[in-house]
């Protein structure tokens, strides 16, 4: 029943986990086994990770559709954890959908066997459905894959048993929403857009993919995407918040240390992604320039780092004299 996908579309959640330090392998694993039956997987290279199962929603609802056409879906929405270094958590929700489908609900067994897919009822209508996700149009009857996603990072951020939500700095929770569409034959994947909004944390990104790239891949890009972008965006709102070099050099230092105790070894991009997807990185360098815009806040940090020693000695020799 299930053809091949006409559309993928997905939101991440990424936070820092609420706990003062990071967590070690062992409690990850206890953090994102969300289902009995299937282990989470662990890699320690190149950075320490943890991925939980994927956990199935069923779904029959209408799709967003900036058009406002009645396009509606049966099937399952596929979820998952992971956690980057004992210290970033995220969530991600997503579903592919084929380009058209019985014009009659069937059983849901026969849904059920193709997990993460979106069955239509009838044709669907493909750009409107993706359009009308990239703008979150809103309705009570229509699919949300974001209060699925923010869900299990609530689930799993509320275990008070392995964490005690006394974390080293406050950070922002931002929200990637995705769609990716199938490239022509032979053409390598392309970032068409990616608009950033600072006022609510929604990030959107279209893609356009190779055909025949597993779902499961495109969400791993769009995870890796979304971790990388809440670096920047977290490193760079402390920094621009910090006071004055000659202002209380103790308030300062408690927003740098965290930032170098617990974040700024974490970039690393594409460290886990399909190298079929490859190019869409390739873009984020030239523009805006990811790495150069982390480069640079690193040695922003840096450069405050010393500062606060160098006033710190002076005032010391000056007490000193």
């Amino acid at each position: 029943m299930a053809a091949a996908p006409a559309l993928m579309c997905g939101e991440v959640r990424t936070c820092l986990l609420p706990t003062r330090d990071a967590v070690g392998e062992r409690t990850a694993e206890r953090l994102l086994r969300l289902r009995p039956d299937e282990r989470v997987r662990l890699s320690r290279r190149p950075h320490p990770h943890a991925l939980s199962p994927v956990v199935l929603t069923g779904v029959d609802c209408r799709l967003p559709a900036v058009n406002g056409a009645k396009a509606r879906a049966i099937g399952t929405l596929a979820a998952r954890a992971a956690l980057t270094e004992g210290r970033v958590l995220q969530a991600t929700a997503h579903f592919a959908a084929s380009a058209s489908g019985p014009d009659r609900r069937r059983p849901w067994g026969e849904y059920l066997v193709h997990p993460g897919v979106l069955v239509p009822l009838g044709k669907l209508p493909v750009r409107a459905v993706a359009d009308g996700f990239l703008r979150d149009v809103h309705a009570p009857d229509l699919l949300d894959t974001g209060s699925v996603a923010e869900g299990m990072l609530a689930r799993i951020s509320r275990n008070h048993r392995l964490l005690d939500h006394d974390t080293p700095l406050r950070t922002p929770t931002t929200r990637l929403r995705w769609v990716a569409l199938p490239a022509p034959a032979g053409t390598p994947a392309r970032l068409v857009s990616l608009t950033v909004d600072d006022t609510d944390g929604l990030r959107t990104a279209e893609l356009s993919v190779p055909e025949g790239l597993p779902p499961a891949a495109v969400a791993g890009f769009c995870e890796d995407l979304a971790l990388h972008d809440w670096l920047l965006t977290t490193v760079s709102q402390k920094l621009d918040g910090l006071p004055l070099a000659r202002a209380d050099g103790a308030a300062a230092l408690k927003v740098l240390r965290p930032l170098v105790d617990h974040l700024l070894h974490l970039w690393m991009p594409m460290a886990r992604v399909d190298p079929a997807l490859g190019p869409l990185w390739h873009t984020l360098e030239q523009h805006p320039g990811f790495s150069r815009q982390w480069h640079n806040l690193v040695q922003r940090v840096r450069d405050q780092m010393a500062l606060r020693a160098l006033l710190h000695r002076e005032a010391a020799a000056l007490a000193a004299s």
